[in-house]
């Protein structure tokens, strides 16, 4: 007898190949219009699915997942970060949720680097600059930024994203500062040449660029706070690419437009996609919607991941990317 396909609904259009696999595997249910869904759309797909495939942009809180039909027992979250789901609701309700960790480190470090040299060396406003028809040649002292190499990075958040950084930033002469909850391992330490700080605030005003590559989470809600910020040296620079809540996004943007931080480079934002309207006219900030992970390869490696999810769970097999027991 031939077993049951799981009804599985995707809120979002993912790549053609992972969505044509689904429909092979599964009786997967497309959204072709790549919309996102309403509250009350997530309401009725987890009324009706025996696996939900979310992206970091649903927000899945308790009273979506009490109101889950008794057939949903898998999230598969399409993406790394679970700060999205209430992972308390899921497991309350027997609900296993599982995430696509690894695949888009890489992808995230390089842009990154990509903001690093971005912001002090005012690529985007020398790209302004040349689209507007005003440039009228070379000159010695127009346009002059800073040069990385020889600074001191500060990196928040030595996890897989976070170590991949410091080996790019070491590479163009950075020296590498970092601040976690513990400790990387001596032998990752030794070969980054790091120097672990215990005391963030400590950290900030030290550090010539601070990268922010920390998971939000209750601990880390607003940890840049504008105390916190206002420890930063006029003349350094900030980079986020992991999540704006954990930066006060006001704070910062006065603090950019007063020159008390020189300049920043931002991927992620607390309420995506409305951007703190202060940061938008700001000369010395680099703006990007949220493309850190947004590579072909890692897309289709995330949609593997989480067909693999799927397959293995519906098999009566424990998937190997879940994450509440990891996370509660």
């Amino acid at each position: 007898m031939t077993k049951k396909k799981p009804v599985v609904h995707l809120t979002r259009k993912l790549p053609d190949s992972t969505e044509t696999r689904m429909r092979e595997l599964f009786d997967a249910r497309l959204n072709e219009t790549d919309t996102p869904p309403s509250r009350d759309d997530l309401r009725r797909m987890m009324q009706e699915a025996d696996v939900l495939v979310p992206t970091v942009t649903d927000r899945l809180d308790a009273d979506l997942i009490s109101g889950a039909g008794d057939q949903l027992k898998l999230i598969a979250s399409f993406g790394t970060g679970v700060d999205h789901i209430d992972l308390a609701a899921a497991k309350a309700r027997g609900i296993t949720v599982t995430n696509t960790p690894g695949v888009l480190t890489e992808d995230t470090a390089d842009m990154v680097m990509a903001l690093m040299l971005a912001v002090p060396r005012r690529i985007a406003e020398g790209d302004r600059l040349t689209r507007s028809g005003e440039w009228t040649g070379w000159a010695p002292t127009r346009m002059l930024g800073h040069r990385i190499n020889g600074k001191r990075l500060g990196i928040i958040g030595m996890g897989r994203i976070g170590c991949a950084v410091a080996l790019r930033a070491r590479g163009f002469g950075l020296s590498i500062h970092y601040h976690n909850r513990k400790p990387v391992h001596p032998e990752t330490e030794a070969e980054l040449e790091a120097t672990y700080w215990e005391s963030l605030e400590q950290m900030l005003s030290r550090v010539d660029i601070v990268s922010v590559n920390c998971p939000h989470t209750p601990a880390t809600h607003r940890m840049l706070s504008r105390e916190k910020l206002e420890l930063m040296q006029p003349s350094a620079y900030l980079v986020n690419t992991s999540r704006g809540e954990v930066i006060d996004e006001e704070a910062l943007a006065a603090l950019l437009e007063s020159g008390h931080i020189a300049g920043a480079g931002l991927d992620v934002y607390a309420d995506e996609a409305n951007i703190t309207s202060s940061l938008l006219d700001l000369p010395n900030v680099v703006l990007l919607p949220h493309i850190g992970s947004a590579t072909i390869e890692g897309r289709l490696e995330m949609g593997d991941k989480v067909i693999i999810n799927i397959q293995t769970f519906w098999d009566g097999h424990a998937p190997r990317d879940r994450v509440i027991e990891a996370m509660l």
